[in-house]
């Protein structure tokens, strides 16, 4: 008894700091990193209580510099200290420094997953990382709801919320070494701290300090934060990372980050790459690496390697669990480049199982629907059209008879082409040609103004043709060749009862052969039991699940068309639609006019509101877009809801103006749309709800505030809202402070007509993230691939191929962590419907 107590018992003043530091340093790899100015700065501050500590060699673990260590005397010491403190007497995981160097390494034989995964602290075995988040110490309701913003409800989601960026707090200088708007990180000790109020009584209250080291002395200063003079104990030793700045000849730190030194957990917000995350309205920086940090210490282990030994094999990516680690704290750039790339090839690598599987399910042991319609019909009808089809139209529309005609299994097709290039007029000719054959066919589109723009294109492309009925929601006519008439009915949430009523009898009785609506279509009591196809226009705006209840209406498997206006890389198509065979118009139809586009400077805002109000006096109407809904501080952009309200009063207060925004009700907003297509309106100010949206042919003006907040591929289809007319047209652009990327982005733009040539230099410049700009796509967003990871990319779709090739249900034991890898991937797409 007499010789444990002084063997084990710490003072935990210094003991508790130290084990978290001698944990940090081990997972640095023994850089000396850990505390800033090094470990030696710790020793000597507490060295008179750590000499008690009876079972010490006090020469080697106390006198000896750990800084003139090389890294294996390093670690010896460090498993020294932690037997002496009471803790394992040897590391608890592979030193993490052989990271950087995971490229270049002869690769060594993999460990069993179960092994890596102990190396990391997990949740007790009855507690997953499926958990809630709130099982996170100092996570409350209010807390939880900020986190759901973000999309994070489990420990999971919040272990894959990666930092957008890290800041570079690595470099520790002297106070005497500091450079004005260099990023640094000074360790100083608290000479005084005290509150100062700003402005009348009642005003913003801050905190001042003086913060000192050997070498001077230094002003910092957290504006709004009077709490800290509390905090702030003169004598303390203290962190500051950020930019100094000269303030009447003195050196001060304006809010920089900061880490009191003597806290468990140091390390975290200063000396090291800092995490910047997304954030939410009342969540902050601080709270936001507090959590991730307790996520990443002591929940990371929960999480398990799902790739097999030989695809890590073969691929030489980091292990899972270091590579998300890496990614939230990395070591330097180099260790989280690494991480980046494991974590984008499960991305990609998920993706491309979850197309295969799905392609899988819709071509194996399907019975489709075999078509043959009679082709006098269909080419009687392309001679009534009031203009010749093009090249490009005539293949894509060869290529979905032939897919029809075939019948099993049944077609999966998208048809992509940019706004005004003729998609219509194909899916028309499909439509037709199923309704000729014997069939029902229906096309579903996300907006009411969009169905009734597409049934006003089907009623002016059937004009050439004999209809003995016409009314605002039901179109008969006859086509040669044919001995009944085909009638074409529109269908929205907003149609009279009697209507539904009629259209939803005519459709389940089969003398309705054609239904274009909404997502009315896919409501209980619609029914079209000889559907034969089904088309859903604007395919980034539904989900799978929605495809499919539109599928489900009919009583046999029926072909799915899929219109899209996006261009999509040709790099990229089989990545992102791998379940999909892909028709392009890839021709503008004659007489297409361009769509003159200028990059504006913020000082010519005037001229650019001149010329609209010169495009309305001439009869003309005119688009303005703005990027958010909410004013932001982080992002220099309009909001819509105040730049409706300052042009309104201020700059047009003769004119009409409209509003249009996605928070708006579904009917309000589709009256706004409305009154625009009428001609009521002579300005709409609105967000990129406007991407997919009106067909107004007397717009002639479309001018982009923020714009370089947009991808290529976003503007391309704002620009394509104008121009759709007789008029020449115009596109400004106004950015009022452009990163390069963003003026290459603006350059090409102005240069560049052609949708899919945009869509490859797109491809070129975007950075990590979805290439449609949104979460568009009905996928979710990729995290950490970049849009230009072709390698990548290629390297995903072999393996998943392969894999799925071995093992098509992902049934063997070594697989379920990826199934259910992918069964998440699946969920998540499935509710991810804008």
């Amino acid at each position: 008894m007499a010789t444990k107590e002084p063997e084990k018992k710490t003072d935990p003043s210094w003991a508790d700091a130290f084990q978290n530091i001698l944990k940090l340093e081990e997972s640095h790899g023994f850089d000396n990193k850990a505390v800033m100015g090094g470990l030696d700065k710790f020793l000597a501050r507490w060295s008179d209580e750590m000499a008690a500590q009876t079972v010490i060699d006090e020469n080697f673990m106390l006198r000896e510099s750990y800084d003139s260590m090389s890294a294996k005397v390093r670690e010896q010491w460090v498993v020294q200290w932690r037997k002496a403190l009471g803790g394992p007497a040897g590391p608890n995981r592979e030193p993490s420094h052989t990271v950087a160097t995971t490229t270049k390494a002869k690769p060594k034989a993999k460990k069993p997953a179960a092994e890596k995964k102990s190396a990391y602290k997990a949740p007790p075995a009855e507690i997953t990382v499926d958990a809630p988040v709130d099982r996170l110490k100092g996570v409350d309701t209010k807390l939880t709801a900020r986190l759901k913003k973000l999309e994070i409800e489990t420990i999971r989601d919040l272990l894959y919320l990666f930092p957008r960026r890290h800041e570079d707090y690595s470099t520790a200088v002297k106070i005497a070494e500091l450079e004005p708007g260099k990023e640094c990180t000074v360790v100083a000790t608290v000479w005084e701290a005290r509150e100062v109020a700003k402005g009348p009584r009642g005003g913003r209250r801050d905190t001042e300090a003086v913060l000192s080291d050997d070498s001077g002395n230094l002003r910092a200063i957290w504006f709004g934060q009077k709490f800290l003079a509390r905090t702030l104990k003169p004598g303390s030793r203290i962190a500051v990372s950020g930019k100094a700045s000269v303030f009447r000849g003195q050196l001060v730190f304006e809010n920089p980050e900061h880490e009191m030194l003597d806290a468990a957990g140091a390390g975290v917000h200063t000396g090291r790459l800092v995490p910047i995350y997304p954030l939410t309205e009342g969540l902050t920086r601080r709270n936001m690496r507090r959590l991730t940090w307790q996520a990443v210490q002591n929940w990371l282990g929960g999480l398990q390697e799902a790739l097999p030994e030989d695809i890590l094999s073969r691929t030489k990516l980091m292990p899972l669990l270091e590579a998300v680690e890496q990614a939230h704290y990395p070591k330097e750039m180099e260790s989280w480049e690494l991480a980046r790339r494991r974590l984008a090839f499960d991305e990609l690598f998920t993706l491309q199982l979850a197309m295969l599987a799905r392609r899988r399910m819709q071509h194996d042991n399907v019975k489709g629907i075999e078509l043959v319609a009679p082709t006098d019909v269909i080419e009687a009808f392309y001679m009534t059209l009031p203009f010749p089809l093009t090249n490009a139209q005539r293949r894509c529309i060869q290529e979905i008879e032939s897919d029809m005609r075939g019948g099993t299994p049944p077609m999966s097709r998208l048809l992509q082409g940019e706004v005004g290039s003729g998609k219509t007029v194909v899916a028309l000719s499909a439509l037709l040609s199923v309704a000729a054959a014997g069939y029902q066919g229906a096309m579903m589109v996300p907006t009411e103004v969009l169905a009734e723009q597409h049934f006003l294109s089907i009623s002016n492309l059937l004009s050439g043709l004999p209809r003995p009925v016409q009314e605002p929601h039901l179109l008969t006519v006859y086509l040669e060749h044919m001995d009944r008439p085909i009638s074409i009915g529109l269908l929205t949430g907003s149609s009279k009862a009697a209507v539904k009523r009629e259209l939803a009898k005519r459709a389940a009785d089969g003398t309705l052969d054609i239904l274009v609506g909404t997502q009315t279509l896919i409501q209980e009591g619609i029914s079209i039991p000889k559907l034969a196809l089904a088309v859903a226009d604007e395919q980034h705006r539904f989900g799978v699940n929605q495809r499919s209840a539109l599928q489900e209406r009919g009583n046999e498997n029926p072909h799915t068309l899929i219109m899209s206006a996006t261009p999509i890389p040709r790099t990229l198509s089989l990545t992102l639609f791998g379940d999909l065979d892909i028709s392009t118009i890839d021709e503008m139809p004659a007489g297409r006019q361009e769509v003159a586009t200028k990059r504006l400077e913020p000082e010519q805002r005037s001229t650019a509101y001149g010329f609209i109000r010169k495009q309305v006096e001439e009869g003309r109407q005119a688009f303005v877009v703005c990027p958010l809904v909410d004013e932001s501080e982080t992002i220099e952009s309009k909001a819509a809801t105040e730049e409706y309200q300052r042009l309104s009063e201020d700059i047009f207060p003769d004119l009409s103006l409209g509003l249009l925004h996605g928070r708006m009700p579904p009917k309000e907003k589709e009256k706004v749309m409305r009154q625009f297509r009428d001609g009521e309106l002579d300005i709409l100010v609105t967000t990129p709800v406007v991407e997919v949206g009106i067909d107004v042919a007397n717009a002639t003006v479309m001018m982009i505030d923020g714009a370089d907040r947009f991808g290529l591929a976003q503007l391309h289809q704002f620009r394509g809202r104008v121009g759709r007319g007789e008029h020449k047209s115009y596109c400004m652009l106004l950015s009022d402070a452009a990163s390069e990327t963003a003026n290459e982005r603006l350059s090409a733009l102005a240069r560049i007509h052609d949708g899919f040539q945009l869509a490859e230099v797109d491809l070129e410049l975007r950075g990590p993230g979805d290439f449609f700009g949104t979460r568009q796509s009905g996928l979710p967003s990729l995290k950490m691939a970049h849009i230009t990871d072709r390698e990548l990319l290629e390297m995903a779709r072999d393996e998943a191929t392969k894999l799925m090739e071995d093992d098509p249900d992902l049934k063997a034991p070594d697989h379920a962590a990826i199934a259910a890898q992918v069964a998440r991937f699946v969920d998540r797409a499935s509710a991810n419907v804008a």
